[in-house]
């Protein structure tokens, strides 16, 4: 986390700020003056010849001045060459080939002349050369025949361009020439081999020029190499031996100078410039080179190395950084040196460059000019582009070296002079104007401006003026009288007042004044002062695994009125938001972290006044590279030592390394770890099998994971050998009951040492010690047929290849194949233990009976039947295995009250044998399985009814239930209460002790062994606790089953059957009356009985009550429940549910005839009804 610096433009804006205040005020151009240039092409104009050509010279004067040219110091008459024009209101020359034409013929040196009646300016002398990008002359080069270890020099010699072309080596297949120490490219393009080894002759050699303005690269003829050696063989491993031109009989020598020659030598270099010095030196091995100058240090500021050292650049010399250089070169065989004396000239630069003059008639002044060099310039001045001693005598005028002094200066005094200086090495030429004026002070920018600015910023509020003679100028704050001048403050000749530390308190408005004795002026600038935008939560630092999601925070405080904007950069780039981030106010989020999000990311807070910046960097762990350049060295029979340059770790230390192997004979393509190494080392010793063309390759782990495997190594094969074991895991076993079936693990590529692997398996019978007998296998297995039924047999098996026989193999016993048992067991006893479990006993069989292995003793049992009649029993058959030679055991999990059978048998590994005879058992009573389905109701706040079904295993003769309950409120358990019911019962209603209690239940079966498995279950909340809707619906229910509730049922029920009497009596004699006038809610304009002006009579006492709603179709709705009363229907009775609780639900049914003859008439509910007959 860090606060970062602002950017170096901020730094070098401020410093052009401070340099254009202390320049000379400019003339408004709408008063008379002489020319200025203001544009211009540079002395060394080198132009493109497929273009036109153009020449920049540009100037403002008032009037606006004319323009001609010279060339080669003579008149350029530009009418009379029709390629040539020049610019409208422009001096700027045009010259257009498009008709034809040579640009080297208009190579020369030109000079713009600008003039109006004032004066005349001049621009730089021009010098116009056309590019040139000669074509290589052809060659036929011979083959370089060079002795190893030699030094070699391959010159490129390329043909003159302008400017000066790019060289590079390449070879003739465009692959870039390595360089390095031992081989690079000096400055003057040659190529230098320090010495020649064998691996050189691997390319040709040519020499490339790429041409700036064609934009072309030529080609020299390549060079190809004929080395001689006295070790052919291009050995890789001896690249990396530790004295590798000893071990290619190379001898070794001190080094030598190829470039520059001899022990010394000298430099000039201008001013300004870049001094490069370069020392090539051979010797074997290849030297180091390094840089020294006497006396002194070398300037690290300027100073750095190129070229692999081997050259020494210093930008932007200056006269101290002249002296004595000298380079070292030096290897185990000795060392020299080589010293290089630099000699620093100078062009002309400025010291005092002369600036254009403004003065009132009568006024003095002066123009200097001064300039350094070395050697020393002379000065020349010139007035209007004449030399000054051709020039009008002036009696105002003195000329003193440098200086022109101008005394009681008048309207003719205006011009422009020249002042041109120069040396052997280049000129300056300046122009500067002298104007006379007689003005008023006058205010050049707008009036009353509004400055805003930050809290404790350096800050300038401009005030352009001019006037003639120069007006003096006063800063004053809120019309207060003290000049603002000193302390924080600072008036610039321009007019500029600098404020030096920005405060609260310097906010207002400050008047600048400008004053000559023809008048004054005066402008106004309000100052507004911001608090600064800060960053006071930056984003911190962070390391993060690769997929995981990382979080940079940055919170800013500001200035309220700016409006601010909180932007992001990656690596000082702007950072594209994509799907994978989140920016929001005040952080920026990373879903999913990449390698590629590794970086710095900077948060930018800006206003438009001023910004904050603070960066972090985050560093993404991720899984490292994957090793590269595999090399074998140290090639022995067992062993080589592997040698890898390890990847990147990608900021997570790499652990180990997992070397792996491939052979192509037995698993081709497939790779099997060899072993693992630290990962401190990259060469290690691996061991070796024989006869295996191995590969290797290596994989790089860190904490993150697992590198990609490197590229294979080269194949190195080990010579063969007999085999140093045998086949593991030798089994011999019978698959049938005259069979052996021989088998065991093959061996792999690196136990097989040599080819043709092969198998001598041998076999005898164990007790009968015979002759071997054997066979030579190439699979791995072998099956041996007519065999006795399951006897031993001694087994070996013998690794054997075309070198030789595997040490003498162990001796395995195996079987041949079993067959069934004749036997069953005998003598079958059973003991019951008690309701679910027996114990059995029976008689060993004969061993020779069993024809096998023996594996166990099996016990078949089934029930047969439940001794309650009533009750069905699956008859599955179970088994229970007794493994080896047992005579007793238990069986377990049976069912009481049963009737069991069980049968005997003895198991080898062919299968079961004949069974013994059938026994028979009874199991005693047990206790039940708990009550199935045991369900809790409560019907209202008074009872709750308990109801269950019997139990699924009844286990024996059920002769009751018992239950358990206790009440519990909260923490709060009161005492548990026990109730046994009998067998039959399966219902059981408690009345409760208070409306507020819960109950815990827990209800159990017994027989007369005892009570069974107990079943769990609680009483509902109480309404208070449950939902609103169960609460209504528990209410309602307790409501239906009051008998005074039923009672009204029926009262209402008969009142609402003699409403329908009165009813259809009432209908059936009325007919239609005009009472439109007595309703109180007029009909609405589609009723159809408007026409005439009557409606069908109903009784007013019929509409419903408040809070009811009509349907469209005239029928009631109720509000309510359903579980309310909600319309009337004929016929309808009310109905209970088989708890006693009343339904209360009635349906509309109208008889199509009655719904006709009776077309306005409402439906009514029977509680409207009452209130109506009463």
């Amino acid at each position: 986390m860090a606060r970062q610096q602002p950017p170096p433009w901020v730094h070098a804006a401020f410093l052009f700020c401070l340099l254009s205040l202390g320049r000379a005020i400019e003339i408004p151009m709408d008063l008379s003056q002489p020319p200025t240039i203001t544009k211009q092409s540079v002395k060394d104009h080198i132009v493109d010849p497929r273009d036109n050509i153009l020449i920049e010279c540009e100037a403002k004067g008032n009037p606006a001045p004319s323009f001609h040219w010279t060339r080669n110091s003579r008149f350029f008459n530009i009418a009379k060459d029709p390629r040539v024009s020049m610019r409208r209101r422009s001096g700027t020359l045009v010259i257009d080939f498009r008709s034809g034409g040579r640009p080297e013929e208009y190579e020369g040196e030109y000079q713009c002349f600008a003039r109006n009646k004032f004066g005349t300016a001049l621009s730089n002398r021009i010098r116009l050369q056309v590019s040139k990008s000669p074509l290589w002359p052809k060659e036929n080069l011979d083959p370089v025949v060079v002795q190893e270890g030699a030094p070699l020099t391959l010159q490129c010699n390329p043909p003159p361009g302008l400017p000066s072309p790019v060289i590079f080596w390449m070879s003739s297949s465009m692959e870039p020439i390595t360089q390095d120490k031992r081989v690079s490219q000096g400055h003057n393009g040659d190529l230098y081999f320090s010495n020649v080894m064998l691996q050189d002759m691997q390319t040709d050699y040519s020499c490339n020029a790429r041409f700036h303005f064609t934009h072309t690269i030529q080609q020299k003829n390549p060079f190809t190499l004929k080395v001689l050696t006295n070790h052919p063989y291009n050995d890789s491993s001896l690249r990396n031996h530790p004295d590798m031109y000893s071990a290619r009989g190379v001898a070794e020598r001190t080094p030598s100078f190829m470039y520059p020659q001899g022990t010394a030598s000298s430099q000039m270099v201008l001013r300004g410039m870049d001094l490069l010095l370069e020392c090539i030196a051979s010797g074997v091995p290849t030297p180091d080179i390094a840089w020294y100058k006497k006396g002194g240090d070398l300037p690290s500021d300027k100073a750095k190395f190129e070229n692999f050292n081997k050259a020494l650049r210093i930008t932007n010399v200056s006269e101290e950084d002249s002296g004595e250089y000298f380079c070292l070169a030096s290897n185990k065989m000795g060392s020299i040196r080589h010293t290089i004396s630099v000699r620093v000239k100078a062009a002309p630069y400025w010291l005092d460059e002369p600036k254009n003059l403004i003065l009132a008639p009568g006024e003095d002044g002066r123009l200097v000019c001064r300039a350094n060099g070395n050697p020393k310039p002379t000065v020349q001045w010139m007035v209007n582009g004449e030399p000054l001693q051709s020039a009008p005598p002036n009696p105002n005028r003195e000329v003193a070296g440098d200086t022109i002094i101008f005394r009681d200066t008048q309207i003719s005094s205006r011009a422009v002079y020249q002042c041109n200086t120069s040396n052997e090495h280049g000129y300056l030429l300046a122009n500067a104007f002298v104007s006379v004026l007689d003005v008023p002070p006058r205010m050049l920018s707008p009036r009353n401006q509004l400055i805003r600015v930050i809290l404790y910023n350096r800050t300038r509020l401009d005030c352009p003026f001019f006037g003639s003679p120069i007006p003096t100028l006063r800063w004053f704050k809120n019309g207060q009288g003290s000049n603002l001048d000193g302390g924080n403050y600072h008036v610039y000749e321009n007019g500029s007042l600098e404020i030096k530390m920005i405060r609260k308190e310097d906010q207002g408005i400050y008047t600048c004044v400008a004053t000559n004795i023809l008048g004054k002026a005066e402008n106004q600038v309000r100052l507004e002062v911001k608090d600064p935008t800060r960053i006071y939560r930056m984003p911190e630092d962070q390391i993060a695994k690769r997929g995981t999601t990382v979080q940079l925070e940055c919170r800013v405080k500001h200035d309220p009125s700016l409006k601010l904007t909180v932007s992001w950069l990656k690596d000082d780039e702007p950072l594209y938001i994509g799907n994978r981030m989140k920016k929001e106010e005040d952080s920026l989020t990373i879903f999913g972290v990449a390698e590629r999000d590794q970086g710095s990311y900077t948060c930018v807070a800006s206003t438009e006044l001023d910004q904050d910046l603070a960066k972090a960097y985050l560093t993404v762990l991720g899984r490292p590279d994957r090793p590269r350049d595999l090399e074998l060295t140290d090639l022995a029979e067992r062993s080589v030592r592997l040698t890898w340059i390890p990847g990147d770790d990608n900021n997570s230390p790499i652990t180990d390394y997992v070397v792996q192997f491939e052979e192509d004979q037995f698993q081709p393509g497939v790779w099997h770890d060899h072993s693992k190494f630290p990962g401190s080392v990259n060469s290690a010793v691996l061991r070796l099998s024989p006869y295996v063309n191995y590969q290797f390759r290596v994989i790089a782990v860190n904490e993150v994971g697992s590198s990609h495997p490197s590229l294979p190594s080269e194949r190195y094969r080990t010579s063969g050998a007999p085999p140093e074991s045998n086949p593991s895991d030798v089994k011999g076993e019978g698959t049938r009951k005259n069979n052996m079936e021989i088998t065991w693990t093959p061996m792999n590529a690196t136990s097989a040492f040599g080819p043709n692997l092969r198998y001598i398996v041998k076999w005898r019978r164990r007790e009968t010690r015979e002759t071997w007998n054997n066979v030579t296998v190439w699979g791995s297995r072998y099956v041996v047929g007519q065999t006795p039924v399951y006897v031993p047999y001694e087994i070996r098996v013998q690794a054997e290849n075309d070198f030789g026989k595997g040490p003498e193999p162990d001796t395995v016993i195996g079987y041949s194949g079993e067959d069934y048992p004749r036997a069953a067991p005998t003598d079958v006893k059973i003991r019951v233990l008690n309701s679910t479990a027996i114990s059995l006993q029976w008689n060993r069989v004969y061993s020779d009976t069993v024809q096998g292995q023996l594996r166990e003793y099996r016990a078949y049992y089934w029930r047969e039947s439940s001794l309650l009649k009533s009750l069905w029993v699956s008859q599955k058959r179970q088994q229970a295995g007794f493994p080896g030679d047992r005579l007793r055991g238990v069986v377990s999990r049976l069912f009481p009250y049963s009737n069991y059978k069980l049968e005997m048998v003895v198991v080898n590994g062919r299968g079961d044998g004949p069974r013994s005879e059938a026994k028979e058992f009874t199991t005693p009573e047990g206790v039940p399985s708990a009550p199935r389905r045991f369900r809790v109701r409560q019907p209202n706040l008074e009872t709750i009814n308990l109801e269950w079904d019997h139990p699924e295993h009844p286990n024996g003769i059920l002769i009751g239930y018992t239950l358990k309950y206790v009440a519990f409120n909260g923490t709060k358990v009161g005492k548990q209460i026990v109730e046994n019911f009998s067998p039959n019962q399966t219902k059981f209603t408690m009345q409760r002790a208070d409306p507020v209690s819960r109950y815990r239940f827990s209800l159990s079966a017994r027989t007369q062994v005892g009570s069974g498995e107990a079943v769990t279950e609680e009483s509902p909340a109480p309404p208070n606790e449950a939902t609103p809707t169960a609460a209504y619906t528990n209410n309602q229910a307790d409501i239906a089953t009051q008998g005074w509730f039923i009672g009204l049922m029926c009262a209402i029920a008969l009142l609402v059957l003699i409403l329908l009497i009165v009813c259809f009596i009432k209908r059936s004699r009325g007919g239609k009356y005009p009472v439109r006038e007595k309703k109180d809610v007029p009909l609405g304009p589609e009723d159809p009985k408007e026409e005439d002006g009557s409606f069908d009579y109903s009784d007013e006492d019929n509409k419903p009550l408040q809070g009811s709603q009509t349907s469209l179709d005239g029928t009631i709705k109720q509000q309510e429940s359903d579980d309310s009363l909600v319309d009337y229907g004929e016929g309808g009775e009310g109905q209970f549910n088989e708890d006693g609780s009343f339904i209360g639900q009635y349906t509309v049914k109208k008889d199509k005839e009655e719904t006709e003859g009776n077309e306005s008439s409402e439906a009514t509910s029977p509680v409207n009804a009452i209130y109506s007959l009463a």
